[in-house]
Parts: structure tokens; sequence; C-alpha cells
């Protein structure tokens, strides 16, 4: 019988973004079916729209997740591949995702736009670190 190595908080990383992406395509897909059911038309999901509207707002959150995901994805094949791990690189991951769940939330909450910006910025800061300690 094969051994299975325990999850590591990178991978742990990875199951949460996931989930997460996941979870915000089900919240998309009830805005549009709400939509829809109101008598919208299907159309209006390709025309962009201002960042008033929360269907606007949750497409280009999952769109964000989706562009995000193989930069953290390589990041922690790297890491695993390696077998680099600690207490540094627990505490960058943790701090990556808490940035990129921020991120969505300020997103779809329609909050001011620069406080995503700040969020973007720690989460590059995290994946510039890990890459560094990764290649090192």
């Amino acid at each position: 019988m094969p051994h299975i190595q325990a999850m590591s908080i990178p991978l742990w990383g990875l199951v949460v973004f996931i989930g997460w992406t996941i979870a915000i395509v089900c919240l998309l897909l009830t805005v549009r079916i709400r939509h829809l059911a109101a008598g919208g038309a299907g159309q209006d999901f390709g025309t962009p729209q201002d960042d008033k509207n929360l269907f606007w707002r949750l497409y280009r959150v999952q769109a964000n997740l989706v562009e995000n995901l193989p930069l953290y994805l390589g990041v922690v094949f790297l890491l695993t591949v390696r077998g680099i791990s600690g207490t540094t690189i627990d505490f960058l991951v943790a701090t990556y995702i808490a940035f990129r769940l921020i991120h969505s939330a300020i997103h779809i909450a329609g909050l001011n736009p620069m406080l995503r910006v700040w969020c973007l910025a720690a989460q590059f800061g995290c994946l510039i670190a890990l890459v560094s300690l990764a290649i090192i």
C-alpha cells in the first residue's frame, strides 16, 4: 500500500483557494439564475457593466481567482517538489490566502478599489517571497 504524506500548509492553501473559487462560481451562477428568472436576458452577461452591479463584481472576482490560481499553483508545485517547508513558508501562504479572500470580499462588497490594490500588492509580495524561497 502506498504511503500518503500529510497535507502541508501550502497544499491546504490550495484547497482553500479552490474551494473559494468554487463558492464564488456557485454564487455567480445563483445571481445569473435569479437574473434570468426575473426576466433578464442571457446577453446581459456578456456586456461589461460598472462596479455597482453585483453580477459584474462577482464575474470580475471569479475571473481574478482564475487568473491567480495558476500563479499560486506554480508556487505550491515548486515548494512541494523541492520539499521546502517551514514556519516562514506557512506564514507567507496563510498571508497570501488571507489577502486573496479579503481582496474578493472587498470586490464583492463594492468597497474602495484602492483597498483591492493593497491586497493585490500583499499577495504578489507573498508570491515573490515564496518563489524566492523555493529557488534558493
